[in-house]
């Protein structure tokens, strides 16, 4: 809307106000906040500046939780949700943690032979289940027992 305004100014500010039906004091509102913005606006700057501070400080690790511990022990009352906002429009994330153990098997190796024979078939229902928890625990049928014998 200013910026129209800024472009064309030999329209004339009043004649387009009326024609896109806006109220002339919305107008003046709006460039005022583009030269002076509101409070809010000005400690979002600061609480941005402390935050980039305090994640570099950490070494670029910290997440909006950590962020937020360190600002409240630092005095600072601002809520999590507004430093979680001021991080994701600063574009500053903390590092997430990485999941490590994965196991990549080498597609050349051979595979290891099956010593025990597994055979995970069943005769009946609930017959290897039985079997495999009685040999879990030691009080039921071995390995050659009557349901792997053949």
């Amino acid at each position: 809307m200013t910026a129209l305004l800024d472009e064309h100014p030999h329209l004339g500010v009043e004649p387009v106000l009326r024609e896109l039906s806006v109220p002339s004091s919305t107008c003046y509102r709006w460039r005022r906040a583009e030269r002076e913005p509101c409070e809010r606006v000005r400690r979002d700057a600061e609480l941005t500046e402390q935050i980039r501070e305090i994640h570099a400080d950490s070494g670029g690790i910290y997440g909006s939780p950590r962020v937020h511990a360190v600002l409240k022990r630092e005095g600072v009352h601002v809520g999590r949700k507004r430093v979680e906002r001021l991080m994701r429009e600063a574009d500053i994330a903390g590092v997430s943690p990485r999941r490590k153990g994965f196991t990549c098997r080498d597609p050349k190796a051979t595979l290891a032979p099956d010593l025990v024979q597994r055979d995970f078939t069943a005769s009946a229902p609930n017959r290897l289940w039985d079997l495999i928890d009685g040999c879990l625990a030691g009080t039921g049928p071995t390995m050659a027992g009557p349901e792997l014998s053949s």
